[in-house]
């Protein structure tokens, strides 16, 4: 689901843009027993990350059958509107507007934009790839993350996690299958909202770490809404009592998987948990099976399986940085 941001620890690991939560989420670690400041409790940790990433499934299976009466913009806003409209009271709670304060507001816009592209180019891509490879070729995003961080913050980055990015990149070579009989043109949409969502993020690490990630979390929903509300008049069609329930579900099923994945975050390390946002592939087929009656081909499922090694040896990576981290400490 695609307007999102993960609460990843480095410049290459972490889930795709389409399951991660809004807001980076850091938590406290304790440099003795690596666990979170209320104490890491990895089991709960994972299985709120399954929940989350199931309830992103569900709503990117909901957008995409939508997306065969509404234009991905409309789609998009419905799903803005019931996030912001959960959202603002907790922002507002006391009546004060300090949370829209920011130091860095041109950021927080390019933040908010890039999780926008995000959202609409996977909508897009739904319309026209099966659920499960429209996910599975998003999940390149570590890649763009990996050269955006280098170009813009200065980031270093080993050669062992160069040489798994670049198989996980094989991976998303092979079920797109340029130059063969059934590449599509629309397996480059996924390719733009992993962009998307790197740029995102790249802008939100560039951003002070005094910012509060409630005033991002509003700024991204609110540059989302201004600027989907300005183009629903170029594309919208009048929805069905039907298709505005759908469309409130979206936004619902979304927040909630928000809320699971930041709770998730907060217990367990991100490097233990990124392996487990894999499973969105899973459900991912599942429903497109269930819902949609596609059955992905071989090579999506080969390439899948180059991308999720790729991604657990990054995580491992990142896991064993953490500790040598911790025992120089």
């Amino acid at each position: 689901m695609p307007d999102s941001s993960t609460p990843p620890t480095s410049v290459d690991s972490g889930p795709s843009p389409v399951n991660a939560p809004q807001t980076p989420i850091q938590p406290t670690v304790n440099p003795q027993t690596g666990s979170g400041s209320k104490g890491t409790e990895p089991m709960r940790a994972i299985l709120l990350v399954v929940l989350g990433v199931a309830c992103l499934s569900c709503s990117d299976a909901t957008a995409k059958y939508l997306g065969r009466t509404l234009p991905p913009a409309e789609i998009a806003w419905m799903r803005y509107v019931v996030f912001t409209a959960l959202v603002m009271p907790l922002a507002l709670r006391g009546g004060s507007l300090s949370v829209l304060k920011t130091t860095r507001p041109g950021l927080q816009v390019v933040r908010g934009l890039g999780m926008l592209g995000s959202a609409l180019f996977f909508i897009m891509a739904m319309q026209h790839l099966p659920l499960a490879e429209a996910a599975a070729i998003s999940f390149v995003s570590p890649v763009f993350v990996t050269v955006l961080s280098i170009l813009l913050l200065a980031e270093k980055v080993g050669v062992r996690r160069w040489a798994a990015l670049l198989v996980g990149l094989a991976g998303v070579i092979i079920v797109i299958r340029p130059g063969a009989d059934g590449f599509q043109p629309a397996s480059l949409l996924p390719i733009l909202t992993a962009f998307s969502w790197a740029l995102g993020l790249v802008a939100t690490r560039k951003m002070t770490v005094q910012e509060n990630p409630l005033t991002t979390m509003v700024w991204s929903a609110l540059t989302g809404l201004i600027a989907l509300t300005a183009l629903l008049p170029l594309h919208a069609a009048w929805p069905t009592p039907w298709e505005m329930l759908l469309g409130a579900f979206i936004g619902l099923v979304y927040t909630a998987a928000q809320w699971l994945l930041i709770l998730a975050y907060r217990q367990g390390e991100a490097s233990v948990l990124a392996p487990f946002t894999y499973v969105q592939l899973i459900w991912s087929t599942a429903l497109g099976f269930l819902v949609f009656g596609a059955v992905p081909d071989h090579w999506t499922f080969v390439g899948t399986g180059v991308i999720i090694a790729s991604g657990l040896y990054t995580a491992h990576r990142e896991r064993m940085r953490a500790r040598e981290r911790r025992s120089i400490a």
